[in-house]
């Protein structure tokens, strides 16, 4: 008895070679779709793996990004607190100047010192309630921060911020300068003689 085999190998050549074109079309439609030349690791593995890489360092810059004006928002939160008390040190600076004219009576004199001590509470509140995301600027306490502003923890990638003295009325002196708040009878000791 023989064995008979039938086989059409034109037509398993054709089904073969239909299931790759479907495949083909199928990652053509996955690529236009997404936008993307590689969509997984089976399309390039070599390029696969660049992109992904590509992509973390792109996260990691925007992140950098975000933290660099974080610092910048924090500086300018700091700045303008401090320009706030250097305008009431000027401010009170010009009144103790003013005081010491002859031409004013005790009373005026009263006044300005209210005026001063005033200012004095202003400088002390500023100092105190000045304040980035919860952290305190103007009270001592932001000492020797760190801020990363690159994509990886380089020493160019770090800024550091050695810190910023207190501004409290009470540490105003500390470097040097005399800070005194009263204006009494025709002696004038409000002033802030540092570069005076």
């Amino acid at each position: 008895m023989a064995i008979y085999l039938n086989t059409n190998i034109v037509s398993m050549m054709a089904q073969q070679n239909l299931s790759n074109s479907q495949t083909q079309m199928a990652t053509a439609i996955q690529q236009l779709s997404s936008g993307l030349q590689i969509n997984s690791a089976k399309d390039n593995a070599a390029g696969y793996a660049i992109a992904t890489v590509m992509g973390s360092q792109l996260g990691g810059y925007a992140q950098a990004t975000r933290n660099a004006n974080d610092a910048i928002s924090l500086a300018q939160t700091a700045s303008g607190a401090m320009q706030s008390i250097i305008n009431n040190l000027q401010t009170m600076r010009s009144l103790a100047v003013q005081s010491a004219n002859a031409t004013y009576s005790n009373a005026n004199r009263t006044s300005m010192n209210a005026e001063v001590q005033q200012l004095s509470a202003e400088i002390q509140r500023v100092a105190l309630s000045t304040k980035f995301n919860g952290v305190s600027l103007l009270d001592g306490t932001f000492t020797a921060q760190n801020f990363q502003v690159g994509a990886n923890n380089t020493a160019n990638s770090v800024i550091q911020l050695s810190g910023i003295s207190s501004m409290e009325t009470s540490q105003l002196g500390s470097a040097g300068a005399s800070f005194q708040a009263t204006v009494t009878g025709t002696a004038t000791t409000a002033a802030l003689t540092a570069g005076a």
